[in-house]
């Protein structure tokens, strides 16, 4: 389900964070757009955290990489590169006011980011908001292969260390599915939000700078 939005309120961050209390998020229809849309899709894609599936090959990436993942360092930098087209995304939802809405959270620290390093150069990493204990990623890219894997794996580490009970995809994509994502129907999805935003958590219970990957794995075999 989608809705324009509504000439009549104006779209803060702080009303996004409300928007994402009852579990609708904003998109546009391209860069391009200065408009945008809200959307609740019948079905909900999740990962449940407890339930996270690394494939062997990329365990084995995430604990020898030379990578460097870090968080929360260079927002403006993620948002670019997620916005950025690549040769199997031509177009980009994320239009100016979505950069100026989730840097508005990202600075009320609502909003956080997982980065990877080759050396100084940003080779790729992921963005989301987080509310109690929910998580709701919304988006990643990579120009090195395997980065915004690694940037997933280390996300999740992050986010069983601090607490949450809820990791929100969105949607349900194939490339989501190797790691244990799934649907669940809106009532559902309703029913896992709740109780995830009456729950407490801490994006940054693991300090901010490097984390290595094979203390990133060693929170994921924790139960």
């Amino acid at each position: 389900m989608a809705s324009r939005e509504s000439a009549l309120v104006e779209l803060t961050p702080e009303v996004l964070l409300k928007a994402y209390a009852c579990g609708i998020f904003p998109m546009a229809e391209s860069a391009d757009d200065p408009a945008l849309y809200w959307v609740e899709p019948e079905k909900r894609g999740i990962i449940p955290l407890d339930a996270f599936h690394i494939p062997a090959r990329l365990a084995r990436t995430v604990r020898t990489t030379s990578f460097t993942v870090v968080c929360d360092r260079d927002f403006d930098a993620v948002i670019s590169g997620c916005a950025a087209p690549g040769p199997k995304r031509a177009r980009t939802w994320i239009n100016p006011k979505i950069r100026s809405l989730y840097s508005g959270l990202f600075e009320i620290g609502h909003c956080h980011t997982v980065e990877v390093y080759d050396g100084a150069v940003l080779v790729g990493g992921l963005y989301g908001i987080s509310l109690g204990a929910a998580f709701f990623g919304e988006s990643m890219f990579h120009s090195a292969r395997d980065a915004s894997k690694i940037a997933l794996v280390h996300l999740v580490a992050r986010l069983r260390a601090g607490g949450f009970r809820l990791l929100d995809t969105q949607f349900l994509t194939d490339h989501l599915k190797t790691f244990g994502a799934l649907e669940v129907p809106r009532r559902q999805y309703h029913k896992l939000l709740t109780a995830a935003l009456a729950g407490e958590a801490d994006f940054l219970t693991l300090a901010p700078g490097v984390l290595a990957g094979a203390d990133a794995l060693g929170y994921l075999a924790q139960r």
